[in-house]
């Protein structure tokens, strides 16, 4: 029977190849005795390993990056609070920039001012002493006694005003608030340059403040308490810096950067020399010689409308022609001195003087300071710093080498006058 069922199948057309030949012999299935474990699918890992390292490695470059935009955004934090206060330090200067400025014109009406009143009343109180003088024997006693009042009041009056516009001296005062107001402009532009070029420190914020408070501590606004000696016992220097409490390191030489050479420091050291032999004692001298006329001219004329308050009152007695003679030369005399005084401003040029040495000597200071920094990298850049000494003292950098190198050789040949050889310089 299995023979005929392989043979009927043999004789199928070719039409039905495609159909499906089932066998005539069905073999039971076998029972599952043991089965062959399937191996892991290593692909599905391989991925997860691949994800997991790929999670890890964004994880690690996102806290890197975390970390670095916030040290960015920190010292971006930094450095906006710091201009921030340089901005509120030169809002400050700007003020008193406007302040002193104004404080300088209202002083300077008080000087006209001042001066036109009191010439005018002690020209008055003259007149009416001549008046007087002339009409003590043509006149009652009791006109003549009123013209005498009259005088010796106006007198009075004039020596009082005298003694106050010669404490306040107001021609001084406006030349202090003017070196105020130049000052402290120029503390605005060296703050607002720092601005511009950007990245500033705490230490340009201290410094700023320090300058601030050194400027108004030199030039006070307030009349009373504050208000600068107008007649010190000994000239004296103006000082408008932050005195420089660190003590001066001294340097070994070596191998110079930063624009600093041994020839550099040398020069610098030489044209300090040459400013203490010359400028500062220039300046000193003509200073000192300021304020003994100034003193002068503030005690001779309240004293000489004393004198002539007092001479007015014995005008037409005995006749004696000394007693008129005494108030109307006092008075004239202290009209002449007043008008010498406050119209020819001696005390706005004993103020001149003392500032020109300040200035002398804030360049000594400037050079000093700078020279005793031992860390080349700290100090300012040495051809700046010796373009900026040139464009102070009026020079040309050539100049003020030649400046120095003959100061350096007239130091080393040891010839006679310094003081001659320092005149000649310059």
């Amino acid at each position: 029977m299995v023979c005929l069922q392989i043979f009927s199948a043999a004789n199928l057309s070719s039409s039905s190849l495609r159909s499906t030949v089932n066998a005539a012999i069905h073999i039971p299935k076998l029972p599952r005795v043991f089965s062959i474990p399937q191996l892991p699918k290593t692909k599905p890992l391989l991925e997860d390993f691949i994800n997991v390292s790929r999670h890890r490695i964004n994880t690690d470059q996102l806290e890197k990056n975390s970390v670095v935009l916030t040290t960015q955004s920190h010292d971006r934090n930094k450095n906006d609070i710091i201009i921030i206060k340089l901005y509120a330090v030169l809002e400050a200067v700007s003020d008193r920039v406007e302040m002193h400025h104004n404080i300088a014109q209202q002083r300077n009406n008080w000087n006209t001012l001042l001066l036109n009143s009191i010439n005018m009343i002690t020209l008055t109180a003259t007149t009416l002493a001549g008046v007087a003088s002339a009409a003590a024997t043509t006149c009652s006693d009791s006109s003549l006694l009123a013209l005498k009042l009259s005088s010796a009041l106006l007198f009075s009056a004039a020596t009082g005003l005298l003694l106050i516009i010669n404490k306040i001296n107001p021609s001084q005062l406006t030349e202090e608030q003017r070196n105020a107001t130049r000052l402290f402009k120029q503390l605005q532009r060296q703050i607002r340059t720092t601005i511009a070029i950007g990245n500033p420190s705490e230490e340009d914020v201290k410094d700023a403040m320090d300058k601030v408070l050194a400027l108004d501590k030199a030039y006070p606004l307030p009349l009373l308490g504050a208000m600068l000696e107008k007649y010190p016992a000994k000239f004296e220097p103006a000082v408008w810096w932050p005195s420089n409490k660190g003590k001066p390191q001294r340097k070994k030489m070596g191998k110079m950067n930063n624009g600093w050479s041994e020839e550099l420091e040398m020069e610098m050291r030489e044209v300090v020399e040459v400013i203490k032999r010359k400028d500062t004692e220039d300046y000193n001298r003509l200073g000192n010689l300021a304020l003994k006329i100034n003193k002068s001219l503030a005690i001779a004329g309240p004293l000489l409308t004393g004198i002539a308050a007092v001479g007015s009152t014995f005008i037409g007695n005995n006749g004696s022609s000394l007693a008129a003679f005494v108030p109307l030369m006092a008075g004239s005399l202290a009209a002449a001195i007043n008008s010498f005084e406050h119209a020819g401003q001696v005390g706005m040029v004993f103020e001149m003087y003392r500032g020109s040495a300040g200035f002398f000597n804030f360049l000594e200071t400037s050079i000093e300071s700078t020279l005793s920094v031992k860390d080349l990298a700290k100090r300012e850049n040495g051809e700046l710093f010796e373009m900026k000494m040139a464009l102070k003292l009026g020079r040309s950098i050539s100049n003020l080498r030649e400046l120095a190198s003959k100061s350096a050789s007239y130091r080393m040949e040891g010839v006679g006058d310094m003081g001659e050889f320092a005149s000649k310089l310059f």
